[in-house]
């Protein structure tokens, strides 16, 4: 088991111990055939660094409990639905009006497009947004970088350089006390949300 995993598995039990969420939380690792699978369907060749992690943990079960800041930890088939709900869109040409493409507001390193089919979302919070892996950036990006895309919001931004960074981030997070576990939010949230919600 990779460092960042284990630390990850441990976190989550502390946070969750005493607190009715289902077992187990976070699912088998997947296997090379689950790779490929979302590969050929995606056209991609998935990172390196993500495919370590997922050996070990293909994403969070089916509980009542989000456990990434509040959402949901996908598994390779869940991304694989996800990314088919918005490469149905780009189809059918929902992203632009009159043949002409909507363009997103995104930082340095992030194509300017609205959605791309090289992003391949690992989060979903239940309202249509996503964290994702960038697999198509511009020249001042990183292959494999994490970015955030909102359904109704031109932002993109970038989240971290890659998987890696971004889960070893969230992890130390977890370690420091910085995330609780909030039954009103259904999952793991950063506690200055829940004491901003408190104070408004």
């Amino acid at each position: 088991m990779s460092d960042v995993s284990q630390r990850l598995q441990a976190a989550l039990s502390q946070l969750l111990q005493g607190h009715d969420v289902g077992e187990p939380v976070l699912n088998a690792g997947a296997s090379e055939a689950d790779f490929i699978q979302l590969e050929q369907l995606t056209q991609t060749r998935l990172p390196e660094d993500f495919k370590a992690v997922y050996r070990v943990f293909n994403g969070q079960a089916e509980v009542d409990v989000y456990v990434l800041d509040g959402e949901e930890w996908l598994s390779l088939a869940r991304m694989a639905e996800e990314w088919e709900v918005w490469k149905d869109l780009l189809d059918n040409g929902t992203f632009s009006d009159g043949g002409k493409a909507f363009s997103s507001d995104a930082e340095t390193g992030i194509k300017p497009v609205w959605w791309s089919d090289k992003w391949l979302p690992f989060t979903y919070d239940g309202a249509g947004n996503h964290l994702c892996l960038d697999l198509d950036p511009t020249d001042e990006g990183t292959y494999g970088q994490v970015i955030r895309m909102w359904h109704d919001d031109a932002e993109r931004s970038v989240e971290a350089s890659s998987f890696a960074a971004w889960l070893g981030d969230y992890v130390t997070a977890l370690e420091s006390g910085q995330y609780v576990y909030s039954d009103d939010y259904g999952g793991i949230v950063n506690s200055d949300d829940i004491i901003d919600e408190d104070d408004d």
